[in-house]
């Protein structure tokens, strides 16, 4: 059964509290990054990122059951799908640089939100990866401002001592 349009529009509160989750996981994940590099260097912390996640990958390709593909045959991915690796490893390397900066883990966190923002916007507008193009509204840009006021004063205020 497919859902209307309109079913579309309200969303799930589920769906809120499952993005807000993975908003402090990420948070978490760039803060034990961060430690790895200062006790080590960001390459390291990069690569001991990756190397737990494939390990969890690898435990869970074993433990999960397979379903048959064979009736679904899937087409093959488009080769720019294949960047998604290379901008995990370059994000875990520069956030584990940026939060041992005077911006530190909350300046790297807004900085990191208003990069993921205008990047989704230019995305959408231009629909890029396969996106619909949709287009940019006012309200987008102010959300984008906004965003952008706030990481100016995460990073001016974080800097004043009490």
């Amino acid at each position: 059964m497919r859902s209307s349009p309109q079913d579309q529009t309200h969303s799930h509160p589920l769906g809120f509290l499952v993005a807000f989750g993975t908003g402090g996981l990420l948070a978490l994940m760039v803060q034990l990054n961060g430690a790895l590099a200062h006790y080590g260097n960001s390459l390291f912390s990069s690569w001991t990122a990756h190397a737990t996640g494939t390990v969890a990958a690898l435990l869970f390709l074993l433990v999960l059951p397979r379903r048959s593909t064979a009736l679904e045959p899937r087409p093959p991915a488009p080769l720019w799908a294949y960047l998604g690796g290379l901008s995990g490893a370059a994000t875990v390397v520069l956030s584990s640089m940026a939060v041992n900066s005077p911006a530190g883990l909350p300046g790297t966190l807004a900085l990191g939100l208003a990069g993921q923002l205008a990047f989704g916007l230019a995305a959408d507008g231009w629909g890029l990866f396969g996106l619909p193009k949709r287009r940019i509204s006012l309200r987008d840009f102010a959300a984008l401002a906004l965003v952008l006021a706030g990481s100016l004063l995460i990073l001016l205020a974080g800097n004043v001592t009490a």
